[in-house]
């Protein structure tokens, strides 16, 4: 057969046809600025109407990140053959159960270092005499800002100080607990009924969406976040475990006594992404300076848990979750600072998770692509 012979110039003619995106116009660009300030405001209102609802807002949240967390287990029980609402009981009340147990167990040591607390810092001023200086400003600017008269003038004024001087500090700690405690309930009862209603906000959203393309677009998006954020918090809470019985064991070897109480304050401080190690070397320091002797030792639990942390937190945590957690470090160590503002130890406890959801998000969401790139590592 004789070779085809393509005339000179047709190979242009044959060639596809290069296409050349059309440059906005001006209408086009204008719509897309009045986008991305309309969302900037709705952003910005959401975070003002959170930080002001905290109170209910926060609650709700955890109560559906910890729906995520049990959703697996809520599954296996429901395999069991038993009641969605039975099933859903069982989990919290199991909840309930190991928080009560918890302080059950730490009443007792707790109660004893906080009885311990008047001496702690002539303790501590006496072994590190360096800290003298600063500790007795310390204390002289606390006392400055105690003798400051509130705003407010006359008798009401000297009413509304009196009542703050003679307000002890077993008062004082018994309203946060009752605090603390209310927003427990909360969201123990809103995981509840979250957990009773399975997946019905879910269903009941794909049931409005128009087109089916979105509508399986929402349902991947679902199961993405709760599996990628049930592995992850099912792998942080096995390696806080970890970090909470090593810890134990060092506090118990060096000497500073209740492990049981050291191992789970490392363990509850290590859910908090820099903020929770960063206090956890400053407590083990103190406690150190007050209980060991020489001087030499009290640097050795606070070290020994430095070990510890980064052991887990930068080598075998980031081994387990290279797969499915690849976030920019920076914008976590942001997050946590923005939320612990938000929201207090609670909110740095959700900046990880509220982080992950954002970025995967984004991925699913072709126009928010980019912005699920900047997140990732």
């Amino acid at each position: 057969m004789p070779d085809t012979v393509i005339p000179q110039g047709a190979d242009a003619d044959l060639a596809p046809a290069e296409t050349t995106e059309a440059e906005p116009t001006r209408e086009e660009r204008l719509a897309r600025l009045r986008t991305v300030f309309v969302g900037g405001l709705l952003g910005l209102a959401l975070l003002a109407a959170s930080y002001a609802a905290a109170e209910i807002v926060l609650p709700i949240l955890l109560a559906f990140i910890l729906n995520l967390v049990f959703r697996p287990v809520l599954r296996l029980l429901l395999r069991a053959r038993l009641p969605q609402p039975l099933a859903a009981l069982i989990i919290v009340l199991s909840l309930v159960a190991l928080f009560v147990g918890l302080t059950m167990l730490l009443s007792a040591p707790v109660s004893g270092w906080i009885s311990r607390l008047p001496q702690t810092l002539p303790r501590i001023e006496q072994r590190v005499k360096v800290l003298s200086s600063p500790i007795k400003s310390l204390q002289g600017a606390l006392q400055h800002v105690e003798g400051l008269a509130p705003v407010g003038g006359g008798q009401q004024g000297a009413a509304v100080q009196g009542t703050a001087e003679g307000t002890p500090l077993a008062q004082k700690i018994l309203t946060q607990v009752w605090t603390v405690a209310g927003g427990a309930f909360t969201t123990l009862v809103a995981l509840f009924f979250i957990l009773v209603s399975g997946e019905t906000f879910l269903r009941r959203l794909v049931e409005i969406l128009p087109r089916f393309k979105t509508k399986r677009q929402v349902v991947d998006i679902s199961q993405e976040i709760e599996d990628d954020l049930s592995i992850y918090l099912a792998t942080i809470t096995m390696m806080n475990s970890f970090v909470g019985v090593a810890t134990g064991i060092v506090a118990w070897l060096c000497g500073l006594g209740d492990p049981l109480l050291w191992g789970t304050l490392a363990f509850l401080l290590n859910y908090v992404p820099i903020l929770g190690p960063t206090m956890g070397v400053l407590i083990f320091f103190v406690a150190g300076l007050v209980t060991l002797d020489p001087l030499w030792m009290a640097f050795v639990p606070a070290g020994l848990y430095i070990l510890i942390h980064v052991a887990e937190g930068e080598t075998v945590t980031p081994m387990l979750l290279a797969h499915r957690f690849t976030v920019n470090p920076v914008l976590v160590m942001v997050g946590v600072f923005f939320w612990y503002w938000m929201w207090g130890v609670v909110g740095a406890i959700l900046a990880t998770p509220l982080l992950a959801i954002t970025k995967i998000v984004c991925d699913r969401i072709e126009p928010l692509q980019p912005v699920g790139h900047f997140i990732g590592r």
